[in-house]
């Protein structure tokens, strides 16, 4: 699932059916209004919720289609992000793709252990001494935990970035890495990496 050679055709047919239920929700709210005299917040409430899994959805498969050509754990790491944000759990986690990141990081505690979604959740959970730091992967391991990563300098306009964002995006200043941060304020997963096509820094907000 290379981003550059992925099939974008079966989830684009999924995402336009099911916007096309989220407009003809609209349209039946918006007939009711002049005969229905019921509340129309619950309708709205459900329209939303639709919204934030098609949101999901779709983030879900670009996330897949980066972390895929450079891990088999794909699925675990996607599976783990998205639990965290939904427990606002702050996570950084470091995918290794080309360019050795040895001399790059401060080394934390070494793990060695196979990527599973419920490790990462474990390590990143609140109070757990290694949740500070980023998590090294690469290849289907976990490398190690608490690593410490250069912080970017870049100037992003008035946004105050936290030491995380800054730390994903400093990796990815000097590297081909992949970073991915879980916000513990808003839940929200973002990732920053350099597009080899491109040869430009790209940080993007997944949910």
């Amino acid at each position: 699932m290379d981003p550059t050679n992925c099939d974008f055709s079966p989830m684009k047919q999924t995402l336009k059916e099911e916007l096309q239920q989220v407009i003809n929700s609209l349209q039946q709210s918006v007939d009711a209004m002049d005969t229905d005299t019921n509340c129309l917040l619950g309708d709205f409430e459900k329209i939303k919720e639709k919204f934030v899994m098609i949101e999901m959805k779709a983030a879900t498969f670009y996330l897949n289609c980066y972390l895929s050509p450079f891990t088999e754990k794909y699925p675990e790491l996607s599976h783990s992000v998205q639990n965290m944000s939904a427990r606002k759990h702050g996570g950084l986690i470091v995918i290794e793709r080309k360019d050795s990141l040895k001399s790059l990081i401060q080394p934390g505690i070494h793990i060695g252990a196979e990527v599973t979604h419920s490790l990462l959740e474990t390590i990143f959970f609140p109070g757990n001494p290694l949740h500070d730091g980023a998590v090294l992967v690469s290849k289907n391991l976990i490398q190690s935990a608490a690593n410490v990563l250069p912080l970017s300098e870049r100037y992003v306009g008035e946004k105050k970035l936290g030491t995380r964002h800054r730390a994903a995006l400093g990796l990815s200043e000097v590297s081909d890495a992949l970073v991915i941060v879980v916000s513990e304020e808003t839940g929200r997963i973002s990732f920053a990496f350099i597009s080899l096509s491109m040869k430009i820094l790209l940080s993007k907000y997944l949910f």
